[in-house]
């Protein structure tokens, strides 16, 4: 086999694998895994701005979202403009906030997640079927369930659930949700 053959038969076989790779992304992108870039403050102290993480973008066709999940989801007022937040509520639920402290179905969560208590009483509402209720762990700095640019948050705008930060890399971790205290139904 002469060079000029074999270079070709490099070339196409690099342009093969690239093809496969991007193809392979895309699939993985659209349906699987994406990578998020947290803006803002709302979320802290479990998360910061810049971080980046991934996302599950199946889990919720094959499980309910649960308390405690931190999801993405897009901005009713701007789909384009993505939020993430921590699910406190769900369907049925009860949720009212007073004197700080948050109640589900009458019983007072304990949020160690928090950075601080809420200052804004609110509530009780129910969360209406086919939609969740989310708040951010900072949540005299986030825009929220609890405002009605966001409201209760229809499921399906739920991209999917914050799995792991990847970066930086001094943060790198695994989220996990919280068993939240719930009232029996």
């Amino acid at each position: 086999m002469d060079d000029s053959v074999k270079k070709n038969s490099d070339i196409r076989e690099f342009i093969e694998a690239l093809v496969v790779a991007v193809i392979l992304a895309g699939f993985i992108i659209t349906f699987i895994v994406q990578s998020f870039v947290v803006e803002g403050r709302s979320m802290e102290p479990t998360l910061y701005d810049g971080q980046r993480l991934f996302v599950n973008k199946f889990i919720y066709r094959f499980t309910e979202i649960k308390h405690g999940d931190i999801v993405v989801f897009r901005y009713p007022l701007n789909p384009a403009k993505k939020y993430i937040k921590r699910v406190i509520g769900v369907a049925g639920d009860t949720i009212y906030i007073t004197d700080g402290k948050v109640y589900l179905n009458g019983v007072l969560l304990e949020e160690d997640y928090i950075l601080e208590k809420t200052k804004r009483t609110w509530g009780p509402y129910e969360v209406p079927e086919g939609r969740i209720f989310v708040m951010g762990d900072n949540r005299n700095n986030s825009d929220d369930s609890r405002y009605s640019d966001v409201g209760f948050v229809l499921k399906e705008t739920v991209i999917g659930k914050a799995f792991v930060i990847y970066w930086p890399l001094s943060n790198v971790k695994i989220l996990k949700s919280p068993e939240l205290n719930m009232a029996k139904r």
